[in-house]
């Protein structure tokens, strides 16, 4: 069986020299396809993403993407090679105008942007209403599509999000989820921590039930919605 596009492979490590926080932990995602992380407070959600994007020490397993080894790679060279990571805060240019933070995605290309600027804009409509003002007067969720839409400027193959709807309505999380859907439907690969598990799962081809750093369930979203067990533990029954 082919493996998946982008595997954090049995990872185990943790922050610097400190103890490990992932056991033996895999998250992995198809090309095109949306996957989400889930489970209680201090599952290491967070920081088995942050694995996968090169930002902590992996002592055991590997990351591959697209069949290569990049465990050793840093998070900027593995922007190079097509990763984008939105951090769930500071994920913006708050003194800068939303067409400015666009710009700034774009900072490793060369050619010219316009066109995939003009696929945000299409993406995220409301962006380009306020493309001149400072992207620190937003709302949280307009931040949102700003952070996310800079992260697409980078042409990625994959995008991964942390918490992207933490702190904004639920009117707002469905919009942005609408949202997620479409940027994966253009062949994105889609990686996403996120608090609000059952609509998550929702849309996700694939689901990963973390407790304490360690795989408790992975399957379908679907399957994983279905699941008695999933339902009584992690989504309030």
């Amino acid at each position: 069986m082919a493996e998946p596009f982008l595997i954090g492979d049995a990872m185990t490590g943790g922050y610097g020299s400190g103890a490990d926080i992932l056991h033996d932990c895999t998250i992995a995602v198809e090309k095109g396809q949306i996957a989400v992380i889930v489970g209680p407070n201090g599952a290491g959600k967070s920081t088995a993403m942050k694995a996968v994007f090169g930002m902590l020490n992996v002592r055991q397993g590997a990351v591959r993407l697209a069949g290569e080894d990049i465990t050793k790679l840093s998070p900027q060279a593995r922007v190079a090679k097509g990763m984008a990571f939105v951090p769930q805060t500071q994920n913006i240019f708050t003194s800068m105008t939303v067409e400015e933070n666009l710009e700034m995605g774009a900072f490793l290309r060369r050619d010219d942007i316009k066109g995939t600027m003009e696929q945000v804009y299409h993406l995220f409509p409301i962006l380009r209403d306020k493309r001149y003002q400072a992207a620190g007067e937003l709302s949280g969720g307009q931040r949102q599509q700003v952070a996310v839409g800079r992260a697409l400027m980078t042409q990625p193959q994959v995008l991964m999000l942390d918490e992207p709807t933490a702190g904004v309505s639920p009117i707002v999380m469905d919009e942005l989820f609408d949202r997620i859907i479409e940027v994966a439907r253009t062949g994105i690969s889609i990686l996403m921590v996120e608090q609000n598990a059952r609509q998550a799962l929702a849309i996700a081809d694939k689901g990963y039930v973390l407790v304490q750093g360690a795989n408790r369930f992975t399957d379908t979203g679907e399957a994983l919605l279905a699941d008695p067990e999933v339902r009584r533990s992690f989504l309030g029954g």
